[in-house]
Formats: C-alpha cells, structure tokens, sequence
C-alpha cells in the first residue's frame, strides 16, 4: 500500500514537472525575448496607487459643486451601456426633455454638452460667432471676463461693458453699447457666482433682437434656484452646468438654441474652430437634426445617468417650488448674517443671486483664516472670491439637496465660532 502511493505521488510530481517544463517552451515561442526579461521597466508603480483610495467627507457649502445626494450617486453607478445603444438614446431624449422644463424653452437644439460649464460656453461662442465678428461682453464678475477672453482667442473683436463687482448693468447702458458697438451678440451672466449676483433678464431679448443681435446668458449658477424663462425672455442661447443646484457630478452642461440662433449657426461661412463642439456634429448625436445618428464621441454615459436623475428630481419637486424654496432659504441665511453683524457684499436686495451669497469679509479679518478655520473644525467647504472679488467676499452656497434650513445654521455657527478665534490685525 505504501509502495503504490510512493508510485503514485512520483507519477504526479513527474505530471507537473512535464507540464511545467511544456509550459515553459510554450512561453519561450509565444512570448517575445523582451518580455521575458526580468523586468524591462523603469517606472515603478506609484505606491501611492496601490493604496486604497480615500475621500473625505466635507459639507460643500460653497459656490459648487454641491454634495451628490444618494439618489443620484446611484443613478451614476448604473452598469455601463454603449454611448450608442438605443437604451442610451432614450435616456439622452429624456435628458433633452429634463432641460427644456428646466430652461423653459421648446428648443429643439437642446442637448448636454460633454464636460463643464466652461465647455458649453466655448460651445456656444464657437459656434454663433465667426472670426473677425463683435460681440458685447458684460463684465461685472469673472465670467464675463472668461467670454471676453474664449471670445478674443477665436479671433472675434470683444467689446467689454464693465461693471464693478456686485452692481448690474441697466437696459439704457445695454442699449448704448449696441448701438455703438453693433454686434453680432451680447454674453450676459444670470447667476454671477464670483460676486452674488442674479442680473435681470427682462426686455434684455427684445432689445438685443431690435439690434440684431444674439442674447447669450450663462445660468450655471442660478438654473433650478432662481427664476429664468428662455422662451418668455427671448434669450437665443442659454447654458448651465450640472455640479450646483442640479447637485449631479460635474462634467455634463445643458445648453439650447432658438431658432433664431440656429439660423445663424447653420449659415456661418466657416467652420466652428472646435470640432468636438461643432453643432452640425452635436445636434446630430442628440438627435436634434431628425437624421439618423451617427458616432461623433465617446459621451459621459454616467454623467448622463446622473444628469437625467438630477432632472428627475428637479421635475417631481416642481421649478416653481424650487425656485420659491431657494429663496426663502437665501433671506433666511442673510438675516442670520446681519444678526452676526456681517455685511452682505450686494447691495440691492433685489439683485441678489439665491442660490450663492457673498459676504463681505468683515474689517480685520483675513478670508483665509476663516475658510481654513471652518474647513479644520466643520470639515465644511465656504470659500473666498473669485477673479475681480478676490479679496472683498465670502461665498456661501445654500443649493438644491444643499439648500436647508438646518445647513443655514450650521454656516452661521461655524461663521460665528470662526469670528471668535481667527486673529484679527492690529492694523
């Protein structure tokens, strides 16, 4: 018995020894003498990579993005489908649908650009606007300091309109500027989220159209938290970004265009200087142009899952309830700031954007200390100015899954906590 598993045992182990010796002739012809080496590389893997990844937690109670709610971060972590199939074009003419509610608008070049707001203001500069072409750029904050420059870099003639941080332009000084400036369009920013303002709409369209001229209003901070109407206003391109008040990931941005601007866009004597932005390619891939669509580029079908459950939500809250909830929101974090002896930086109550209020960095005080101090003690995000309001304001962002009374007065205690122990100079 003994003898037999002796047998036995040299019988497997000259079995193994047999395949390990076929297999390394194997591996000899099929794998190239390169390969074989010990290790031809000379860039390790990072160890930082073979880590396991760690995010923090943090409120993000600035001016974006927002916290992602359950609901949505699961909606974007639905299985992968081709950017193709018939299952993705369904999801995608909901998208299209999500935004016309959203917007206010029957546009049917209506779609989600693949990537940030930034991206559908090129998108939309690209293609109204030809070389050599003037448009009008209101400049109260940074955005329209970023349309005049995206302008300047195709070669269009951008005429600045400027305002100081915090004031809005009225419809006589609008006026002025296209009559003696003649453009082909007028770059506006509803929600100035680098100084908190939400700029008036009204009569802007029709007084564009009586020169001629395209309104184009970037709403990435305000759609969904203060009210716009595309079709009502006659605003011929409008545009948003996903990351605020819509609260999904950022990289997917609505835009539409009237029909008005599709006739200047689909009459240009040049082609768009972008192709991944081109529209004739784009309205094609949204299904807006009634051809069959065909391939143009590979779109963030996640971000598109998450984008459609955003609107979702939008449309089972109601815009109006949305809008009117943001704003009683927004008065209820200015009262408590007065209280806390603050200064909101915008004057006219009017004017000011809902969705992100900017405050006044109190006299005596560093913006650093106090952002650095809240984000050490609350692990909450409230952030400085941006481009012209660097300096001047606090941000403070209250938007959609965000926008809460009991998140109000979380930024107030961590204001006021904050306000006691960072170091005032003696100056």
């Amino acid at each position: 018995m003994q003898r037999a598993l002796i047998c036995r045992g040299a019988l497997l182990a000259q079995q193994v020894t047999l395949e390990s010796s076929l297999t390394t002739r194997i591996s000899s012809v099929l794998v190239p003498r390169s390969y074989r080496a010990i290790s031809s590389l000379t860039v390790p893997a990072p160890a930082s990579l073979l880590l396991p990844l760690k995010v923090p937690y943090r409120l993000m109670l600035g001016p974006g993005p927002s916290n992602v709610p359950p609901r949505i971060l699961s909606a974007g972590g639905r299985p992968i489908i081709g950017h193709m199939h018939k299952e993705m074009f369904e999801i995608m003419d909901d998208i299209k649908k999500g935004i016309q509610y959203a917007f206010q608008t029957k546009n049917e070049l209506t779609m989600a650009i693949s990537g940030s707001g930034h991206t559908a203001m090129e998108a939309a500069l690209y293609n109204a606007v030809e070389r050599g072409e003037t448009v009008l750029i209101g400049v109260n904050g940074i955005w329209g300091e970023r349309a005049a420059d995206i302008s300047e870099r195709m070669g269009a003639d951008a005429k600045r309109l400027v305002k100081l941080p915090g004031e809005c332009f009225t419809l006589q000084e609008i006026e002025q500027a296209l009559s003696k400036h003649k453009p082909v369009l007028f770059f506006i920013t509803h929600g100035e989220s680098s100084t908190g303002i939400a700029h008036p709409l009204d009569g802007l369209g029709a007084l564009c159209h009586k020169y001629n001229c395209l309104l184009l209003v970037d709403s990435v901070a305000s759609l969904g938290g203060a009210p716009i109407y595309m079709d009502k206003q006659e605003i011929d391109i409008l545009y948003s970004g996903s990351q605020k008040v819509l609260n999904a990931p950022p990289g997917t941005a609505p835009i539409s265009f009237s029909e008005r601007a599709k006739q200047k866009i689909f009459s240009r004597k040049t082609k768009p200087v972008s192709f991944y932005l081109d529209m004739g390619w784009l309205a094609n891939y949204w299904g807006c142009d009634g051809k069959p669509r065909v391939y143009h580029h590979t779109g963030p079908v996640s971000g598109f899952f998450a984008l459609r459950e955003s609107l979702v939500i939008l449309a089972e809250q109601g815009l109006e309830n949305n809008w009117k909830h943001h704003q009683e929101m927004a008065l209820y974090l200015h009262q408590g700031l007065e209280k806390l002896g603050l200064k909101l930086f915008v004057k006219d109550k009017n004017v000011r954007l809902p969705t992100v209020t900017t405050i006044a960095v109190p006299e005596g005080y560093d913006w650093r200390d106090i952002t650095a101090y809240i984000m050490k003690n609350y692990s909450m995000e409230i952030t400085g100015g941006l481009g012209p309001s660097v300096g001047m304001v606090l941000r403070v962002g209250l938007m959609g899954y965000n926008c809460t009374k009991a998140n109000a007065d979380l930024v107030l205690q961590a204001l006021g906590d904050a306000l006691q122990h960072c170091q005032k100079s003696k100056v």
